[in-house]
């Protein structure tokens, strides 16, 4: 499941954005993209869980 969580970390950035950036409310742009960066280090911590089909190949030689 954690191989996972960087895409729809990914994708929840995304629909924060194109739901939140239209409302115009104060301090809505600003939460917005506080909450777009944070899935976005979310996903990029999450990506230590990929597994690396190259590195799979050499270690079954």
């Amino acid at each position: 499941m954690k191989r996972y969580l960087t895409a729809i970390f990914l994708l929840l950035g995304a629909i924060i954005l194109i739901i939140g950036l239209p409302i115009d409310l104060q301090w809505t742009g600003a939460v917005t993209w506080l909450l777009t960066l944070i899935c976005l280090i979310f996903a990029a911590y999450f990506t230590k869980y990929i597994p690396d089909k190259d590195n799979e190949k050499n270690s079954r030689k």
